[in-house]
């Protein structure tokens, strides 16, 4: 009874060792499970909740593997960070073409008044040589008449060349289509649905507005008297591979909101737009640029015969009548010309009508796309189409309504699809 008394102490103490031991080790086994349950859990959550469900349903979620979701979210980062570089360099732009359209509007008002007021100081000098005969004071006048028609001559030569009220509504349209192009990827950022499609996307889109609307005056400038008239062009066009890619990619999707009356409906809307629209503005921009080198070949020729003719004040027999008439007349007559061309801003109008009619075409392109590839929402694509046209939904669909017969009546075919211009 002594011993047993004695050693119970050792063994209560040895039991509560062990115990003791049982405890921690399950107590680091526990800290094991929870960091390892905790690090699956952070790299589902990096995981596309989309990519996550598409693995589940095909069964090929045991093929998990956390270093693709870190790719594939290092590569949405980059795509991000790429497109904030872009969107940066579109504001920049929208910024820059704003300040050089003000100025060569600037450059239009400088220049038509600069040019009118010397061909009228011309007139008005060589009217007070006629006066004179051939003094020595007269004779000065008749230079300074001369010299200041030629100085008229060669401005006008350049700013006919380049334009001036031409170049400001190419700059105008070249801000707003940056600042709308800025405002579609701000969005797209929104939604957070980024890849390198959109950055590549983006950055076609700025080229192609690059070269529709340049800065430089010399080497890349637009041609202000084209052969051959065509709409404006600033969205790039795409390439047979991509579209052949994306009709591959859409081809079992849903109709995504499209039936067929919608389809009906923009088949007609097209039709309307190519026969009517855009044929419309193309003629009007024909019309106005034969008009515009009509001015631009009648004012220089004005004032060099100005020029001619103040040399010729004073000679004998009727050649001196014709200098003086010459000299006061073509002065007059030239300023007016100048008026009506650059005042009015012929070119501007011009470079309106162009950008109206590829406004145009870029819906009819559109329209077809949609058509074939669905890759926007139908219902959604109508209320932009009506929108665009200035049309409301009903009365888009009885723009169409009056299409659906083979030749359609005199009224709708002689309707324009766009209210707005």
């Amino acid at each position: 009874m002594a011993t047993r008394t004695i050693l119970h102490p050792n063994l209560s103490f040895l039991s509560s060792s062990l115990s003791s031991k049982r405890q921690t080790k399950a107590t680091l086994q526990n800290l094991k499970v929870q960091k390892s349950t905790s690090s699956l859990i952070s790299s589902l959550k990096n995981l596309p909740t989309k990519d996550f469900i598409h693995g589940i349903n095909n069964g090929s979620n045991n093929d998990f593997n956390p270093l693709l979701v870190d790719n594939k979210a290092n590569n949405n980062a980059k795509s991000h960070a790429e497109l904030y570089a872009i969107m940066e360099a579109i504001s920049d732009r929208s910024e820059m073409h704003k300040n050089i359209g003000a100025q060569r509007d600037n450059w239009n008002r400088l220049l038509l008044t600069s040019i009118n007021g010397l061909a009228l100081t011309a007139s008005t000098m060589a009217g007070l040589a006629s006066l004179g005969g051939n003094s020595t004071p007269f004779l000065a006048l008749k230079l300074c008449s001369s010299l200041l028609y030629i100085s008229a001559t060669v401005f006008l030569m350049v700013m006919n060349k380049i334009q001036p009220s031409q170049l400001a509504e190419e700059q105008r349209n070249a801000s707003r289509l940056f600042k709308q192009l800025h405002w579609k990827f701000q969005n797209r950022v929104s939604l957070g649905k980024i890849d390198s499609s959109d950055v590549n996307q983006a950055m076609e889109m700025v080229l192609a507005l690059d070269k529709a609307y340049p800065l430089p005056l010399l080497g890349s400038m637009l041609d202000k008297f084209p052969k051959n008239v065509k709409p404006a062009t600033w969205w790039p066009q795409k390439s047979e591979t991509k579209h052949d890619h994306d009709r591959s990619r859409l081809k079992n999707q849903r109709r995504n909101g499209w039936s067929e009356n919608l389809e009906e409906e923009m088949r007609k809307i097209l039709e309307v737009l190519k026969r009517k629209d855009c044929e419309e503005y193309v003629r009007l921009s024909k019309i106005v640029l034969r008009v515009n080198k009509v001015l631009a070949i009648c004012g220089p020729m004005l004032t060099g015969l100005g020029a001619v003719g103040s040399l010729l004040i004073g000679s004998p027999f009727f050649v001196g009548s014709c200098g003086v008439f010459l000299g006061i007349v073509c002065g007059a007559l030239a300023s007016v010309v100048n008026s009506i061309e650059h005042g009015g801003q012929v070119g501007m109008v011009f470079e309106i009508y162009r950008s109206s009619a590829g406004f145009f075409q870029e819906m009819e392109e559109s329209i077809e796309e949609n058509l074939e590839e669905k890759g926007e929402n139908g219902e959604l694509f109508e209320v932009k189409v009506a929108l665009q046209l200035g049309r409301s939904i009903p009365e888009l669909r009885e723009l169409a309504g009056n299409c659906l017969g083979p030749l359609g009546n005199d009224e709708s075919r002689s309707e324009f699809a766009s209210k707005l211009f």
